[in-house]
């Protein structure tokens, strides 16, 4: 969506295909960091976005066993704005797409999932599409691959990857927040146990880690224990864990780290989960996502202008641009996934603080730096591709860019 709106500002006619007749689905990611903040002040809508209803998260907070601790400041970012913006993702969606038609190239197909790559000469010259009316074409001098780790344009695509591994799935639920509860987004670890309360004003979204592979043996213990987890865990939350009255009230996440070791092939590009599926940890999917976004419009845009076809060097530049911060994203997620999450997974020990949280404690100077590699990451994107020239002449019809 991001990648549609930058490319239809610049005068460059796409089309954005959504299998599902809404963007309502819970539970996916709602974290909008400082560096995807930062863009929508770039873009001059910084002002009307904050607009939507949000959450600002300036501190990220926990305890483990009995200890509380601040592990990121954000106060100190060199950003415009200072904070984590927690935002349900339809939010962010359906005001992109609104200031996407505000440009005449701009088109979203609701209900249009993509099922096949169309081929000519090996290269990938659009998709086949099924919608309400049946199954339709389009043809388009790019298609970019933007649906998700279970991509089904990466698969037709036949891109290799590497899965590089996770310890853990994520239990998802929301469960009603209170005033008294305090404000804070907070993590509360213990033996065997990580439980991630997020707030979002009248409910708080709740994350359980679990071991891998572990769900079906949890909910075959049934769901009072489950509730009893989360009431023992998080005291408070023991008159609320009666909201959860069935399995279909908490969503499953499988987690999954990979990526493509290539990205493209000639007239295809693959960005964000369908090029890297990262872990949930930081929240920074959606962020790098969209940094992939304004790299490929600021490198395929002038393409497209110039002649209307990127090439493929055109398309291995934008891999070659985002797959340093990548790769350090995703090995800072391993580090912490195989060297705390999958030990105190693994504990059957009441936990105490470790040292290195205690020093965060004892210099506030070191919070700045997590909050930086989270709200910031690795080399983050700005928006070069300048919108239409009202001088410049409209482009061919034929001349689409298909995401």
């Amino acid at each position: 969506m991001m990648l549609g709106f930058l490319l239809a500002r610049a005068g460059i006619e796409i089309l954005i295909l959504e299998k599902h007749a809404d963007f309502l689905r819970d539970f996916r990611g709602d974290t909008i960091h400082p560096s995807t903040l930062e863009l929508m002040y770039e873009l001059g809508l910084l002002e009307e976005f904050l607009k939507r209803p949000h959450q600002e998260v300036k501190e990220l907070r926990g305890q483990v066993g009995r200890e509380t601790f601040t592990l990121a400041d954000c106060s100190h970012l060199p950003t415009h704005c200072k904070f984590i913006a927690l935002m349900p993702q339809w939010d962010f969606l359906n005001f992109l797409v609104e200031q996407g038609r505000r440009y005449p190239g701009f088109h979203v197909e609701m209900k249009a999932e993509a099922i096949a790559l169309l081929e000519e000469n090996a290269r990938v010259v659009g998709v086949r599409f099924m919608t309400a009316r049946g199954l339709r074409e389009i043809r388009a001098n790019l298609t970019v691959g933007a649906d998700g780790r279970h991509s089904i344009i990466r698969a037709r695509a036949a891109l290799p990857s590497v899965n590089l591994g996770a310890p853990m799935d994520v239990f998802w639920m929301r469960l009603s927040r209170r005033t008294s509860d305090g404000e804070q987004t907070f993590g509360y670890v213990d033996r065997g146990k990580i439980l991630v309360l997020i707030n979002r004003n009248d409910y708080w979204q709740a994350a359980m880690v679990i071991p891998k592979g572990a769900a079906d043996e949890i909910r075959q213990r049934g769901l009072p224990a489950f509730r009893e987890e989360i009431a023992t865990r998080v005291p408070f939350l023991r008159d609320r864990v009666e909201e959860l009255r069935d399995w279909k009230d908490i969503s499953l996440l499988t987690v999954a780290v990979d990526r493509l070791t290539q990205w493209s092939r000639p007239g295809l590009l693959c960005i964000g989960d369908a090029a890297h599926a990262m872990s949930p940890i930081g929240g920074v999917g959606i962020n790098l996502a969209i940094q992939d976004a304004v790299a490929a419009a600021n490198i395929l845009g002038p393409a497209f202008l110039r002649g209307g076809t990127p090439t493929q060097h055109d398309l291995d530049a934008v891999q070659k641009r985002r797959m340093f911060p990548t790769r350090a994203t995703q090995r800072l997620q391993l580090t912490i996934q195989n060297n705390v999450i999958s030990r105190v997974l693994a504990s059957t020990k009441p936990l105490t603080l470790p040292w290195f949280f205690k020093l965060f404690q004892r210099i506030p100077y070191l919070r700045r730096i997590p909050a930086r590699l989270i709200g910031v990451g690795f080399r983050p994107e700005h928006i070069h591709l300048r919108p239409e020239s009202n001088e410049r002449c409209s482009l061919h019809h034929d001349q689409v860019s298909h995401i």
